[in-house]
């Protein structure tokens, strides 16, 4: 009987011991385990997959086409979150909806925005927004060096003995994303100067604009919540027709209608538009594909551009590793 009671209580202690160890909170790395991430939009979850290697599970949350502006996480994403050992953002009010979340997850583990190192200076404040930094950083790729930086950073931080590890991924990284940059200065540069202007969806390039010598013009404003009146379609529309603007581009995230509206109101003007492709702004493309990696996004929104507005770029873009779909010529 004695035997029997001294078993059961065994069972007992490895049962409760198995609960305990569901709890995320009560976990721990272990030497050899894979540690377990999660993220918010896919720009995010690359950068961070590419610096943590082997050491770690990547999970991001928004998937392609999801727009982070709009973005409440569903039950399946919470549970991801909670689960996660560490959790990285972008931050800057992108994932605005899910502030209130990440306050209380960063209660129980390392939370970490990964534009946090970004100089306050070189960030974009633009007019009407005072207060508030345009979130869409990643559209400058030496801006967005320093979000690979800031995760190299916080993962040595939170995994010291491979700190070394994390920073030689990143600097692999790095160099691959300065040639990225230099062909995007490249393609870009190769537009004529008078047709140097994309018009798009909503207002997620500026940083694009600025890194590569191009006017950007977005129908909606930063957040995709505000809507496009009469008046802005109808100023756009003017531009279009005096610069001889023949293509506009519509985004993977945010809804072509805005956009549509400005074609029509240009046709009935007699100037001819067409969408010269589709563009990834706040979402990549689909995973397990080029264009659902960072440097796939680039270089097909790179090329996508470069060709409509009669520039000189690749098909296949950098790495001739595009899919063709959505470039003109």
């Amino acid at each position: 009987m004695k035997q029997r009671v001294i078993s059961l209580i065994m069972v007992w202690s490895a049962v409760l011991s198995t609960l305990v160890g569901c709890d995320p909170s009560q976990e721990t790395m272990r030497e050899g385990d894979l540690y377990r991430v999660a993220t918010t939009v896919g720009m995010v979850a690359d950068i961070v997959r590419q610096v943590a290697g082997d050491k770690a599970q990547v999970q991001g949350i928004i998937g392609e086409g999801v727009d982070p502006h709009l973005y409440r996480p569903t039950s399946q994403a919470v549970k991801t979150l909670q689960g996660a050992d560490v959790v990285f953002y972008s931050g800057l009010m992108l994932e605005g909806k899910m502030a209130d979340m990440l306050v209380k997850l960063a209660r129980k583990r390392p939370v970490y925005a990964v534009t946090e190192l970004i100089d306050k200076e070189s960030l974009l404040e633009p007019a009407g927004m005072a207060g508030h930094y345009d979130p869409h950083v990643w559209m400058d790729v030496g801006a967005w060096k320093k979000g690979v930086e800031a995760v190299a950073q916080s993962l040595g931080e939170y995994d010291a003995a491979n700190a070394a590890y994390y920073a030689a991924n990143a600097a692999a990284y790095m160099k691959q994303l300065e040639e990225l940059d230099v062909y995007a200065r490249q393609a870009i540069g190769s537009i004529p100067e008078r047709h140097r202007i994309m018009v798009t969806a909503h207002d997620a390039f500026n940083y694009f604009g600025r890194a590569y010598g191009i006017r950007v013009e977005g129908v909606q404003g930063l957040s995709t919540e505000s809507e496009a009146g009469l008046e802005d379609i109808n100023r756009l529309v003017d531009m279009v027709v005096e610069r001889d603007i023949g293509a506009v581009f519509v985004e993977t995230s945010v809804s072509d209608k805005n956009v549509r509206a400005l074609i029509e109101g240009a046709r009935s003007r007699g100037k001819k538009v067409v969408i010269g492709g589709k563009l990834f702004s706040d979402a990549m493309g689909p995973g397990g594909t080029y264009e659902g990696t960072y440097i796939g996004m680039i270089d097909h929104n790179v090329t996508t551009i470069s060709r409509a507005l009669g520039g000189e770029a690749p098909v296949g873009g950098m790495q001739g590793k595009l899919s063709g779909k959505g470039h003109n010529r």
